[in-house]
């Protein structure tokens, strides 16, 4: 049986691509990888963070939507994205950093067992840093040295990531019995999955919470990926997800990875994406988010396309 090896990327919803490109290169000091489009409507650009080559689990994706209005808070919706740092004196350092930003942010606290700072981004989206404290990540996530951060502070990766249902156990039962997840902790009202054994790069937190769901809008998260090695793998997930009763998009090729789409018992959208080919495959890694890539099939509409964005830098 395969299992999940850890979150892939996370895809999130921004009004103006130029006010997200500063705040998460200038301020947060991550490597856009990626200067793409969306690939079902190319009239908005598709922005990819991360690492130096932009390696699963560091991702951070965002659709720009200019018609979005505010996110109305609510369950049923992925919440709060953890980013890992390296210390707790990195914790420390971007307090400062954020207040240098005029960021809106918390006091450095704990969540879900590690030293954390919670702040938001110029949107509303909410994120967590995470104290890594030595934990092993993935041994492909390769730090990006021309970061504005210094090395010893730099994000490394994705940590945890919260999803507030009214369901519980729906949940779950489907990242537990489906996918493998282990259960760390288990209260009434809140708990905690690592894809991982003692792992906090694959971990996700759901907190039960009744009320009206989330309406979307700006500085909301619009889906979770978690990963596969390769086709062979995601094919069988296909037919895992069909078997549960959920509804499988069935498997598209994005060109920088293959993946597949379902909702599952509370609507949450999850996608599950294979590391490869990757961003390389159509560019060097010293050119990576530099220029406006397109897949093949939209190559030939590159002047129209690039006529209905505006520049970034």
């Amino acid at each position: 049986m395969y299992t999940i090896p850890g979150h892939h990327h996370i895809s999130m919803i921004t009004k103006d691509a130029q006010i997200n490109n500063q705040f998460y290169q200038t301020i947060l000091g991550l490597r856009r990888v990626k200067k793409t489009v969306n690939q079902d409507d190319p009239k908005m650009y598709h922005l990819f963070y991360g690492d130096l080559s932009g390696s699963a689990g560091t991702e951070l994706s965002f659709f720009e939507m200019i018609n979005a209005g505010s996110t109305v808070r609510g369950t049923n919706a992925i919440t709060q994205i953890g980013l890992l740092v390296p210390s707790f004196e990195s914790l420390v350092f971007w307090k400062e950093r954020f207040e240098s930003f005029a960021v809106q942010q918390g006091e450095i606290t704990s969540y879900a067992g590690r030293d954390a700072l919670h702040f938001e981004d110029s949107e509303g989206l909410r994120m967590i840093l995470i104290n890594n404290n030595g934990e092993e990540v993935p041994e492909d996530w390769s730090s990006w040295e021309e970061s504005v951060v210094p090395q010893q502070h730099r994000i490394i990766g994705m940590g945890p990531i919260e999803i507030m249902v009214r369901h519980l156990d729906r949940l779950a039962t489907t990242l537990t019995d489906m996918f493998g997840y282990i259960e760390v902790s288990r209260s009434a009202d809140e708990a905690i999955y690592q894809s991982v054994a003692g792992k906090s790069f694959g971990e996700i937190v759901i907190k039960q919470q009744e009320g009206a769901s989330e309406k979307p809008g700006r500085g909301s998260i619009h889906h979770l990926a978690i990963r596969v090695q390769n086709e062979a793998e995601l094919r069988y997930w296909d037919q895992v997800v069909k078997k549960r009763g959920f509804h499988s998009s069935g498997i598209i090729d994005r060109y920088y990875f293959q993946s597949l789409y379902f909702r599952e018992s509370n609507g949450i959208l999850f996608e599950i994406a294979t590391d490869g080919p990757g961003f390389t495959k159509d560019s060097s890694i010293e050119a990576l988010g530099i220029g406006l890539d397109l897949p093949p099939f939209l190559e030939e509409r590159r002047a129209e396309i690039e006529a209905n964005l505006t520049p970034l830098d």
